[in-house]
């Protein structure tokens, strides 16, 4: 689909009636591929798998450390192994881009921990920028040489490891959950046991527990989760799955539920469990609690736009969707506060300040908070939105566009980086 830019988003003439299905999820392709390589006996064929920047990113530093990585984009697959009687990771030197793809950064930097050898890892600018410190100090005392390389904390990072050595690592968990993922993943294959022990509160908590619960689904039975929050993680027990399906995006579907909650219309996502693996599908009880009306079923979620007031919503739990509720509080009857989401400031942007920014822009009132912000809303003006190369930003303030006229979004096509069709998706609503 070709993208003018700016993209102008032209309302909807009416209420939509839209059934759509989103791509796979993000965060799941990326763990079940690390999982796949680390645990996977033979190979693994993985179903339902998203074609993003984000995910080819993956499968590109993959197939630099060894593995087979062998996409059908065409039919969601991919299927990934590792050479007959290789080490846990094949290679023994790498030199890995990661772009701006912080769970490929993250899980990476853990992953070759556990291999034999001198590995670098670098993204674009905005990666460079944002932090490492955390993971690294956790692995240096695990018994690996991590650093650095401009000795600010950020990438490049290189990584020369003769295995993980195991024991008791304390890590922080208040900058970013994927630090203890990538960890999580990695440290059954160390040499010994590994307890980690978390430092102060833990942020985005269910990705942490979509990487247990992918932990033990690819064979990693010995996951003990203890006061504290502590980790204590074992050698794998039982065999990979030959076949792993992922589940429609979590966090993509967010933005056609909120495009039915700000124009009255009604909209199913298809193969979206609420019961599975993805925190964000509970963005729908906050839709629900302003005024929407929530169907969960066997086939799907439907939400349906009602008269919306605005709440109070503690969103450190699904933090990818702020900037999605802040656009349906746009519409609301009310000030809608959202709180202790400090840690998003450590994205692809500062999304608080972006937020604020680009909201304001449109005649919204804003109040930023260092852990939030409050929506105060007010008659919409027309404009065009900057997106700081973000894809959540595009996607979530292209949402205005489809009630108020004159609403365009700058730098469309870096939805790329997780949601490629999002637009074309979009315009599914108009039929």
């Amino acid at each position: 689909m070709n993208l003018a830019d700016p993209l102008p988003i032209q309302p909807l003439d009416r209420p939509p009636n839209a059934v759509v299905r989103v791509p796979g999820s993000k965060s799941i392709t990326n763990r079940a591929m690390v999982l796949a390589a680390l645990y996977a006996k033979s190979e693994c064929l993985l179903h339902g798998a998203l074609q993003s920047e984000d995910t080819e990113v993956m499968a590109e530093a993959l197939r630099r450390l060894g593995f087979a990585i062998e996409p059908d984009w065409q039919n969601r697959q991919i299927r990934v192994s590792r050479p007959l009687g290789s080490e846990v990771i094949p290679v023994r030197k790498a030199d890995l881009f990661c772009a701006n793809s912080g769970t490929t950064m993250r899980f990476l930097t853990a992953m070759v921990a556990l291999g034999r050898g001198r590995y670098r890892l670098d993204g674009v600018e905005r990666m460079r920028q944002r932090p490492m410190r955390d993971l690294l100090d956790a692995l240096q005392q695990l018994g690996v040489r991590a650093w650095s390389e401009r000795g600010d904390g950020c990438p490049p990072v290189i990584v020369e490891a003769n295995g993980m050595s195991g024991g008791t690592v304390r890590l922080r968990g208040d900058t970013s959950s994927q630090f203890l993922s990538g960890l999580l993943m990695a440290a059954p294959l160390a040499q010994r046991t590994i307890r980690i022990e978390i430092v102060g509160p833990l942020v985005s908590q269910p990705y942490v527990q979509m990487t247990l619960t992918m932990l033990r689904q690819f064979g990693v039975r010995e996951v003990r989760e203890l006061p504290g929050p502590v980790f204590v993680l074992h050698p794998p027990t039982d065999p990979a799955p030959a076949e792993y399906s992922i589940e429609p995006d979590a966090s993509a579907a967010s933005y056609f539920f909120a495009a039915a909650a700000i124009t009255g219309g009604s909209v199913t996502v298809t193969g979206l469990p609420y019961d599975g693996l993805q925190g964000d599908v509970h963005f729908v009880d906050l839709l629900e609690a302003m005024g929407c009306t929530v169907r969960r079923g066997a086939e799907g979620i439907t939400v349906i736009g009602g008269a919306l007031r605005g709440i109070d919503a503690d969103m450190n739990a699904i933090s990818d969707t702020v900037m999605t509720l802040a656009v349906v509080a746009c519409f609301a009857e009310g000030p809608t506060t959202i709180r202790n989401v400090a840690h998003i400031r450590l994205k692809e942007t500062d999304r608080l300040a972006a937020l604020a920014a680009e909201l304001r822009r449109a005649g919204v009132g804003v109040e930023e908070r260092e852990d939030g912000l409050t929506v105060h809303p007010a008659p919409l003006r027309p404009a065009v939105f900057e997106t700081y190369n973000d894809h959540r930003m595009a996607m979530s303030l292209a949402l205005l566009g489809l009630r108020v006229p004159g609403m365009a979004v700058r730098d469309p096509k870096c939805v790329a980086k997780t949601y490629p069709g999002f637009f074309a998706d979009l315009e599914q609503l108009r039929r």
